[in-house]
């Protein structure tokens, strides 16, 4: 009762168009966002994770959609994203090579001003739904408040982000097969970064999963 009663005041909508839709992305939209559909997944031999996947190119009305998520409070968003990535077989069967999913943190104080960590809201909602996933976000933490990667080049992004992460419970992630979930890949340092504690701390294999490749 009381969420039917929500949706007449906030009716449900689709995450791409914006337009009032009993799903969270309407058939129309399905079918729009081919266009700019990847779900691509690369392997690395120089990196501290094994695997890449990506679902979209950061274009267009894709990069709006992920930016309006991230920094302007459109967090219903994150259903739309969770809709996308779980109705994909090819996503699904990556999903399930992993032990555990971990989003990329962000800082308390980033939180603090943001309200929530995107990445987090998506893998925890995949995790619910993906069988012998465990969500965990308990483990990665930032400690340091970095500058934003996107306003610096190559080279200041790798130092920005050197010494920006730890782990505890560090039992939990050996000889585990960990899934770091972030939003945006660019060079990769950040997730790279993440990746290179966890495997110092003893993990057997790390993957990484984004919404959108720059």
């Amino acid at each position: 009762m009381m969420q039917t009663f929500i949706n007449l005041i906030y009716p449900k909508v689709c995450g791409i168009c914006g337009e009032i839709s009993k799903e969270d992305i309407c058939n129309k939209c399905k079918v729009r966002i081919k266009k700019w559909q990847r779900n691509k997944k690369h392997i690395y031999l120089t990196k501290n994770f094994t695997t890449h996947m990506y679902i979209f190119d950061y274009q267009d009305i894709i990069r709006q959609r992920i930016l309006e998520y991230k920094f302007y409070e459109k967090t219903y968003l994150f259903r739309s994203f969770v809709k996308i990535i779980l109705n994909d077989k090819k996503i699904c069967g990556f999903l399930k090579s992993y032990d555990i999913i971990i989003p990329v943190p962000i800082s308390k104080k980033r939180k603090r001003q943001r309200g929530y960590n995107q990445s987090e809201m998506i893998a925890k909602q995949i995790a619910k739904q993906t069988e012998k996933l465990e969500y965990r976000s308990d483990i990665l933490y930032k400690i340091k408040d970095t500058l934003p990667q996107s306003l610096l080049n190559k080279e200041k992004r790798e130092q920005n982000i050197q010494g920006a992460y730890y782990i505890k419970k560090e039992e939990i992630v050996q000889n585990k097969k960990i899934l770091l979930l972030d939003d945006i890949y660019t060079t990769g340092n950040t997730v790279n970064e993440c990746s290179r504690i966890l495997k110092q701390a003893g993990t057997k294999e790390i993957g990484v999963l984004t919404l959108a490749k720059d």
